[in-house]
């Protein structure tokens, strides 16, 4: 299994539509062939910065989404708004 981390950093005027975004296709995502789960969360005192935890069975099944037109779709609204690059790590599990 593998577990994606996402930093993500938006303008402040950005935070609300953001999670109305986020709302709107976390459930697609946890849908997505391969995925086990998708959470989202924002850092406490920098309302701006969020990060997404998503669960995959395997690289590939990650790749497929980062492929797809929802993450194409999703991604084309959300770019704009950052203000930093986001961030994003790819961890295996070891146990």
């Amino acid at each position: 299994m593998m577990t994606r981390l996402v930093k993500l950093e938006f303008s402040e005027a950005f935070v609300e539509d953001f999670k109305q975004l986020f709302t709107q296709v976390n459930i697609q995502i946890a849908s997505f062939e391969g995925c086990m789960g998708v959470d989202l969360l924002q850092h406490e005192t920098y309302k701006n910065v969020f990060f997404t935890i998503s669960k995959w069975k395997n690289a590939d099944a990650l790749e497929n989404y980062r492929q797809s037109d929802l993450f194409k779709r999703t991604w084309a609204q959300v770019k704009p708004h950052f203000v930093k690059k986001a961030e994003a790590w790819s961890l295996l599990d070891t146990i």
